[in-house]
């Protein structure tokens, strides 16, 4: 009887409040609503630099007129390392064959090529794949340490694709930053909106307080309806923005795949939709939670 009689008080006052509670839930629900964007944010960005960190290789151009079997010493030598996954040589010929295959269908740069008569511009080249993204660093020193014949420090090209990634990465970390430091104030004022609307339901049902005070009903007792309540605001929030991410997630999702064909934003919400509502309704329940505590122990002296 005890929890059926906390249950019904609960909501008793979450509906005496109406106005008052759905502005709780509206609040609570822009924080939650910026907690989940920053999670599928997450989940894209760790996808991009994955997928760009994956396609990255180490591509040593060889200056014209390098033997070949210096650049297929310097191949098995290179395949020697344990950071290497793989390691191709292309040949100028071959590098030629699919430049022009590349641009089959612009005639001004076929056009350059046929000026150039039988002369090739293009380098040979090995392109190195590493096991893992962490050890291309280690290998550009190598190489850079080696001096093969025919490679200068310019022909290593992996440097300035590092920059890109790391650049990716210092504006992720940002934004991020940026999004924590946002989740954060959103969910202070949703602390705050929340406190004042279970002070103002203590200050309503004070008379009924004092009566159960008189009778002898435990502390418990009495503080339990105002902490269901704000538990009840932090459910009702939480449900509420994990079903309005619905129509974001696949709206979101064409758009960006028509960007990066490998990020399937829709699929990985539909996957994982339960873990997602699990997290927004935990921290949902922990701000209705903490806001009914600091009122229930400032405004409620029992």
């Amino acid at each position: 009887m005890t929890l059926k009689r906390i249950l019904v008080a609960a909501w008793r006052s979450f509906r005496r409040n109406g106005w008052l509670s759905t502005a709780t839930i509206l609040v609570m629900m822009l924080t939650l609503f910026v907690i989940g964007g920053l999670l599928l944010m997450s989940v894209v960005t760790n996808a991009v630099l994955t997928e760009l960190e994956r396609k990255i290789d180490i591509a040593v151009e060889f200056e014209q007129g390098t033997n070949e079997n210096s650049i297929l010493a310097a191949k098995r030598e290179i395949e020697t390392l344990a950071d290497v996954e793989e390691v191709t040589y292309i040949s100028a010929d071959e590098a030629l064959a699919n430049f022009r295959e590349r641009h089959q269908n612009d005639p001004d740069i076929l056009a350059s090529l046929e000026e150039l008569g039988d002369e090739n511009p293009l380098p040979a080249t090995l392109n190195i794949k590493a096991k893992n993204a962490r050890n291309f660093s280690g290998i550009a020193e190598f190489l850079q340490s080696k001096n093969y014949p025919g490679v200068c420090d310019t022909c290593i090209n992996y440097f300035e694709n590092q920059k890109v990634i790391d650049r990716l990465s210092e504006i992720v970390r940002s934004v991020r930053a940026f999004g924590a430091g946002t989740a954060l104030l959103l969910a202070f004022i949703a602390v705050l909106v929340a406190f004042t609307t279970i002070r103002l339901a203590i200050y309503t049902a004070r008379e009924e307080i004092n009566i159960m005070k008189l009778v002898g009903a435990t502390n418990w007792y009495i503080r339990g309806p105002f902490m269901v309540e704000g538990m009840l605001y932090g459910s009702i929030a939480a449900l509420a923005t994990a079903v309005l991410f619905f129509p974001i997630a696949w709206f979101a999702s064409g758009k960006i795949t028509a960007l990066m064909p490998e990020v399937n934003l829709a699929e990985y919400f539909q996957t994982h939709f339960f873990e997602f509502t699990a997290i927004l309704l935990a921290l949902g329940i922990i701000l209705g939670i903490v806001s009914s505590m600091i009122a229930v122990r400032r405004y409620l002296r029992v």
